[in-house]
């Protein structure tokens, strides 16, 4: 059974950092394209950060560039969202999902599964 389990999520305040989890099960996790979305309140669902499965690149969204890092860990089958420096327009539902084409500005086309999301609040 395909799976994707988000963790990490929690209250930070304004210029901390959190760590998300996205942990597979039902293949490996660099089979297919993996990254992260968010959907803050009142807004459209973004996409955050993506990886390849062709040579490890990683996508960025501008607005995430340089405080955030996607890594993978294959061992694991778990990728990570290390994210820097949060601001309070950071605060969102943040979601694991796979199938992406993986390229700067993706979107969710292609997707094949989504976890279930892990909420994130950045506030004082």
């Amino acid at each position: 059974q395909v799976q994707l389990v988000e963790s990490g999520g929690g209250l930070v305040q304004p210029g901390g950092s959190l760590t998300l989890s996205c942990k597979t099960s039902g293949f490996t996790v660099d089979y297919y394209a993996i990254g992260w979305f968010r959907q803050g309140p009142g807004k459209e669902r973004e996409g955050v950060s993506c990886i390849t499965t062709s040579d490890g690149s990683t996508h960025y969204a501008d607005s995430v560039k340089g405080r955030f890092t996607l890594s993978r860990d294959n061992a694991k089958n778990t990728v990570y969202l290390q994210m820097n420096t949060l601001k309070p327009e950071d605060t969102a539902v943040y979601y694991c999902a796979t199938g992406m084409v993986c390229v700067s500005g993706f979107d969710d086309y292609g997707i094949n599964y989504w976890g279930k999301g892990t909420l994130v609040t950045v506030s004082s």
